[in-house]
């Protein structure tokens, strides 16, 4: 119940140590008394928060601010330089943003209405924001909140396992436009000059580029309480920062991932007051009020167990209860499924002589990546790719964690990418696998590297999830065998008795499949590649797997 009514400040504005002057809205309550404030900055403009809280307005990431001030917060929301009513040249989070932040904190903490303790809060771009202000521990700042949000942003977005996703181009377009275009021809603020796009494209190798914006690289540093939210589905995104974010931090912290399976649900999610209630403001009392809740005592790990559909406290994460089951590729077929091959996928070893698996490309069907359309009309994404399908289960299979894919593989090109799916296939009737229908499934994990990127950073490498350093790019020699491991995104996910686990693979995917986060086919993409799964070089999945009772 709200306690406190809201007071709107506009058009606040800050100078910085080179003269710019950041914009601000404060909100805050219209009371005497010092609270404590959250701290949200990003180049989406606060003038836009009278819009409503729909998915329809992806950017709108701030969560229930009227809410937060009716229980005694202070909000503060930045333009950052040179977008929205801020003066300057937006950067994309270089140093210049990152050290406004620090100031902007600085003055806050100054204000007669605030107590000296602020809080990050915030999704996406304001969830990154916080990951890197909080690498430089600030004083006044007593704890982030990162709501979906990168920690890497060459493997998190931009160049996942080294592929160009074009994500970001189409984000900083729009980016752009919203700044810019207002009613009637009227001008919002000057246009944003950055060539964001073009900067993606001149570095496709994880420089320092990418490293200054990415707070990876120092989140050992943060010394504040940290509670990270991540979510299943946004593996081309976010998912990936929230865990790696928890597992570097040495700070006090607490890591929550939720089944919300797509970009849609993790926003809808953040602008309940429901989720906040239970979530997030327990946190902020604790740590920005003094509120003796116990809220840190708790299991550190809280997981969607997707499939099975509950929540799960864990003590650490990964569960090292988990126990690594062997699905090796196998020929086939499993007769389930229609695909290039209908690879088989087993607990079983294969043959010393066991055929590989060989595909060409690009497919002569393939008509928006590597997606097709059907017999019936629609999009049929295993049709024209290779997939290897298990047996249905005998009994439910839970996994949970990081996983691993293990690829003998050659070419005839110099260079290849690999881009996996896993799945789970759905029972299906015999009557329609006659009749040629595909059957129902469910997307559970993804995993991406281009070939020539292989070169793993060995001191940052964990057999459970490896690691690229992606500066060092080596041509393949055509029809050379190479061992490939492949991260796939860990999951908590429980694969329901009578379900197939199947694994795709292709050297692409699709918009149509894969959304915003999809990868461009390059024309430079031509050959034949060999998956090798024989008893020398037994491609194989690693799943983590937890006992059921």
């Amino acid at each position: 119940m709200s306690n406190y009514t809201m007071k709107v400040e506009k058009g606040v504005t800050v100078q910085m140590r080179d003269g710019i002057r950041i914009s601000l809205c404060v909100y805050r309550p219209d009371a005497p008394g010092r609270f404590p404030a959250l701290f949200a900055a990003s180049p989406y403009q606060y003038e836009m928060d009278d819009v409503p809280a729909f998915p329809l307005f992806l950017w709108r990431e701030t969560g229930p601010v009227e809410w937060y001030v009716g229980r005694g917060y202070a909000y503060v929301h930045a333009d950052v330089r040179g977008s929205g009513r801020s003066e300057g040249e937006f950067e994309f989070m270089g140093l210049n943003e990152q050290q406004d932040y620090l100031e902007l904190i600085a003055w806050i903490v100054r204000q007669p209405w605030c107590n000296g303790r602020v809080g990050g809060i915030g999704q996406s771009y304001y969830a990154m924001a916080q990951w890197l202000m909080a690498t430089y521990n600030p004083p006044g700042l007593a704890c982030i909140a990162p709501y979906d949000g990168l920690v890497d942003q060459y493997r998190g977005s931009n160049y996942h396992g080294g592929i160009y996703c074009s994500y970001r181009s189409v984000w900083y377009t729009t980016l752009r436009a919203d700044n810019q275009h207002r009613l009637a021809g009227r001008h919002g603020r000057p246009p944003m000059k950055f060539d964001l796009v073009g900067a993606i494209i001149e570095h496709p190798l994880d420089d320092d580029f990418w490293r200054q914006r990415s707070p990876y690289w120092r989140l050992d540093k943060i010394r504040c309480p940290v509670l990270s939210i991540g979510h299943w589905g946004k593996m081309g995104l976010h998912l990936r920062g929230n865990i790696l974010g928890y597992e570097e931090v040495k700070a006090p912290k607490k890591l929550v991932v939720t089944g919300a399976r797509n970009t849609f649900e993790a926003h809808r999610m953040f602008d309940q007051i429901e989720f906040h209630e239970s979530e997030l403001l327990p946190f902020y009392d604790l740590h920005l009020k003094g509120a003796n809740n116990g809220f840190m005592d708790s299991e550190p790990v809280k997981l969607f167990v997707r499939g099975a559909n509950v929540w799960r406290a864990e003590e650490e994460w990964p569960p090292q209860r988990a126990t690594a089951l062997i699905y090796y590729l196998r020929k086939g077929p499993s007769g389930s499924v229609t695909s290039l091959n209908d690879g088989g996928l087993s607990t079983e070893k294969p043959a010393p002589d066991e055929a590989p698996t060989r595909y060409t490309y690009p497919d002569w069907e393939w008509v928006n990546g590597v997606a097709v359309i059907g017999p019936d009309g629609r999009v049929d994404p295993p049709r024209r790719v290779l997939t290897f399908t298990g047996a249905p289960l005998a009994a439910d299979l839970e996994v949970v964690g990081p996983i691993v894919l293990k690829l003998h593989a050659s070419s005839t090109a110099i260079d290849t990418q690999f881009i996996v799916k896993l799945t789970d296939q759905h029972p299906q009737d015999s009557a329609a696998r006659a009749k040629g229908e595909q059957p129902a499934y469910t997307p559970v994990s993804k995993g991406w590297l281009k070939a020539s990127h292989r070169e793993k950073d060995i001191t940052r490498s964990k057999p459970e999830r490896p690691f690229y350093t992606h500066t060092n790019p080596r041509p393949l020699t055509p029809g050379e065998i190479y061992e490939f491991d492949l991260e796939v995104l860990p999951i908590a996910y429980l694969f329901k008795k009578g379900h197939r686990i199947r694994l795709e693979l292709a050297n692409a995917d699709s918009p149509a499949t894969d959304g915003v986060f999809s990868h461009p086919y390059h024309p430079s993409l031509m050959g034949t590649d060999t998956i090798h799964h024989d008893g020398a070089h037994a491609s194989h999945l690693m799943l983590p797997v937890i006992a059921t009772e």
